[in-house]
Parts: C-alpha cells; sequence; structure tokens
C-alpha cells in the first residue's frame, strides 16, 4: 500500500526565513529532508508532499522552488501564498508553473478573521479554477465558518480542510467542532486532512481513544473518499512522533476494508493533489 504523507514540513533555516519559529523554541532548529526520511521508511511512508512552512513573504516563491526540486520521495509541493494581495494572480500564474507545485495554502488561523472575509481574497482563489491547483485551509472550530464560506464561494477549486478542522483533545465539548465538520463536509469540493490532533491530543499522554472521536467523525463526514493522512511533522514533535502517530492512524482504521484504508493512506491523495 501507497502511504502518502501530504502534510510534511521541512526546515533549512541557511536558506529560508521562518519568524515564527522564536514563538516556538523546540521547533527552532532545522528539520531537513535527511532527517525525516530514515523515519519515514521506517514507518512505511512511501510517497511526501511538501507542505509550505509560513515563511516570511520574501521567501515564498523560494521555498516553492526548493521543496519542488527536493526528490527522494518527495513528489510535488504546497505553496505558501498571499490571496489578499492585488499581487496574487501573477504569483499564483508563476509559482503554479513550477513542476512539482500541487496546490496553495495560507495560514488563516494565526490571522485575524477579516483577511480571508475582504472579497479580494476569495476572488483570487477563484483564479485557480480549471488550473488543478487545490487550496488548504487551516482554521480553529470557531472559524469553521469562515472555510465554509470561503469554499461556497469557489465551487471550482478543490480545497483541503487540515487537521480534521482543530478538535481540541484535551477534554474539551466538542460540539462546536462537530457542527463545524457536519456541514463543511456537505460541501463536495472539500476533502480533510487526518493530520494534525496528536498536537491537540492531552500532553505527553494521550491514547488512541483520545483521538478516536476525531477519525470517526471525520470519516462519517466526509467518507472514504475524501479524507487524506497526513505526519504534521516536525509540529507533531510537540507531543509524539512519526511513527507512533501514523501506527495510531492505521489502528484507528484498522476496521476498515482494505481498499478504504488504501484509498485514506495514499490513493485519494494521489487523484486530489494530482501527485500521479
Amino acid at each position: 500500500m501507497r502511504i502518502v504523507d501530504t502534510h510534511c514540513h521541512l526546515i533549512y533555516r541557511d536558506r529560508l526565513s521562518y519568524p515564527w519559529l522564536s514563538r516556538v523554541p523546540p521547533l527552532q532548529r532545522d528539520f531537513t529532508l535527511a532527517e525525516y526520511l530514515p523515519q519515514a521508511r521506517a514507518a512505511g511512508i512511501t510517497d511526501i508532499l511538501h507542505m509550505e512552512v509560513d515563511v516570511a513573504e520574501a521567501d515564498l516563491e523560494a521555498e516553492a522552488r526548493f521543496a519542488a526540486g527536493l526528490g527522494q520521495g518527495v513528489i510535488g509541493t504546497i505553496a505558501g501564498c498571499r490571496p489578499e494581495a492585488a499581487g496574487f494572480a501573477a504569483f499564483a500564474e508563476r509559482v503554479g508553473a513550477i513542476p512539482g507545485v500541487k496546490g496553495f495554502r495560507r495560514i488563516l488561523h494565526t490571522q485575524p478573521d477579516d483577511l480571508s472575509r475582504a472579497p479580494i481574497f476569495a476572488e483570487n482563489i477563484r483564479r485557480l479554477s480549471g488550473t488543478g491547483l487545490t487550496f488548504d485551509i487551516c482554521v480553529f472550530p470557531h472559524q469553521h465558518q469562515i472555510a465554509i464560506d470561503l469554499v461556497r464561494a469557489c465551487p471550482d477549486v478543490q480545497f483541503v480542510l487540515d487537521h480534521c478542522g482543530n478538535p481540541k483533545l484535551k477534554g474539551d465539548d466538542l460540539a462546536v467542532w462537530r457542527a463545524g465538520i457536519t456541514a463543511a463536509a456537505a460541501l463536495p469540493n472539500l476533502a480533510c486532512k487526518f493530520s494534525g490532533i496528536v498536537t491537540n491530543a492531552p500532553s505527553g499522554g494521550w491514547t488512541l481513544d483520545h483521538l478516536r472521536p476525531a477519525a470517526e467523525h471525520i470519516i462519517a463526514s466526509f467518507g472514504w473518499n475524501r479524507v487524506v493522512w497526513g505526519s504534521d511533522w516536525p509540529v507533531l514533535t510537540l507531543n509524539g512522533d512519526l511513527g507512533g502517530w501514523l501506527a495510531a492512524a492505521r489502528a484507528l482504521l484498522a476496521d476498515a476494508s482494505a481498499d478504504e484504508q488504501a484509498a485514506v493512506f495514499g490513493g485519494n491523495a494521489l487523484r486530489i493533489y494530482r501527485l500521479g
């Protein structure tokens, strides 16, 4: 079975600038492909989709070009972008033409909610229509409506909701998250990424039972053909490790058929992100 990691961040501080790392000291170092690959191969990961790492705006294109040329199992990259900017059209055309670029992402959960509500944001995302390029969304549960409105405004663009919509799996009430996921899943041009939930689980002591509510609800809502697996490495290392998270994900889906498991862990990613 092919296992595609659809959410691998790589950090090379000698090449690119990452302003946010100063706020997360455990991640303020290089996390390179040379470090990731042995862990990935040992776990059974066969293919890698690099996810942009919120580099400084001046480095967005440089990051996309660098990641697209890594090889060694990296079969595509999702580029960072600024859809709120007037120059997005030219940027998207130029970066979208780089071999290996499969889509775009703009971090939203750390930005003011009004950023993506401005008309220019949806107008620019609609420019991806017909290109086959995707758009990843990362929001918190209280921002699910923002994501829903954006996806609905761009019906011809394929979106992917990162990290199961970020449920807080530390004993918090999941009602708002559940309602948001149910509503989001009604949009046919939105898929969901089975990732990020280890970070949102109890620190240093999570079990499968902590993760199970997220896994069960996203599968029930999105079905087996609109869910893709991702590691969120190295953010994952704040509360787990690569092999442990993949083993947990496989255990959570152990009762699914072989075809259903193959879809979530690889097949859906190959189709949705056009990885070939």
